[in-house]
């Protein structure tokens, strides 16, 4: 499941797509609602031969044309093309790189705790690219740890939404929010074994939510946008998010949650302690 990321995306695309909005007929003997190979190759202009190769994994240098040519075949949207085109490019990378074994950050510079400690009002921590939490701000700890979030030793917020239940509880929007961490994990992944054995231990434990999510690959503007948080003590708070990139070989990120509303602000303002209106809200 872990190798191919390339291929298997394609794959996951073309199985996506009905004949029909491509200008197919579906046929009586049609075992799958899908695009078969043959059917892509020929509208791709390849060879059945190469987009087989190029599914197992067996060929991971396509052109530029012979990639755009699939994505107009499979009439991929804007999300869609951009990380098929990331897929290849990183693939180049690790060929060129093969003998670099890229570790997974656990540990996070004194500066950027001192960024998290100047925010004193707003939630902020940091993220490495599997999704543990290395580093969070007391507004942060008293949003998150009543979800159960920061739970144990090394807290992870791709694990939680995945595999605890009380994430569903606590995300109305459970659903898109699966949807976005696996794609940061693929977005992120190294091709590495801490990534891989990640990646099979969500497997193994979650079970379809994580798995038919990585076979179905989802694209979505991830790092930023609005997050609606059910909140044990605060009530339904709406928070804008914002991602920034660190500057790290290995990536993280610091990623702050503003209260996209009045209600909001006055809430986080009444969790902390603090006299309402001391946080102001962020439309989005």
């Amino acid at each position: 499941m872990m190798d191919g990321e390339l291929g298997a995306f394609l794959r996951s695309r073309r199985e996506a797509r009905r004949p029909a909005e491509v200008g197919l007929a579906e046929g009586p003997r049609r075992r799958t609602p899908g695009l078969r190979r043959a059917e892509l190759a020929t509208l791709a202009q390849v060879s059945v031969e190469y987009l087989t190769r190029l599914e197992q994994g067996r060929d991971t240098r396509p052109s530029p044309e012979i990639l755009a040519a699939l994505a107009d075949a499979l009439r991929l949207d804007s999300a869609d093309r951009e990380h098929l085109r990331q897929l290849a490019s990183a693939q180049h990378a690790r060929q060129l790189c093969s003998g670099d074994r890229p570790t997974v950050s656990r540990t996070v510079r004194p500066t950027v705790r001192a960024m998290l400690d100047a925010l004193r009002d707003t939630p902020a921590y940091v993220l490495n690219r599997l999704g543990d939490v290395l580093a969070w701000n007391e507004p942060f700890d008293l949003l998150a740890r009543p979800l159960g979030l920061l739970d144990g030793s090394r807290p992870n917020l791709v694990w939680f939404v995945l595999t605890d239940e009380r994430a569903r509880e606590h995300y109305p929007q459970w659903s898109a929010l699966a949807d976005q961490q696996v794609a940061e994990l693929h977005l992120l992944r190294r091709g590495d074994p801490a990534s891989d054995a990640f990646a099979e231990r969500l497997a193994r434990t979650a079970g379809a939510p994580f798995v038919d999510r990585w076979r179905r690959r989802p694209i979505t503007a991830a790092r930023t946008g609005p997050l609606t948080v059910r909140h044990p003590a605060a009530g339904l708070l709406r928070l804008n998010v914002e991602a920034l990139e660190l500057a790290e070989a290995d990536p993280q990120r610091l990623v702050v949650q503003l209260p996209a509303d009045a209600a909001t602000a006055n809430a986080l303002d009444e969790l902390a302690g603090r006299r309402p209106g001391r946080l102001r809200a962020v439309a989005g």
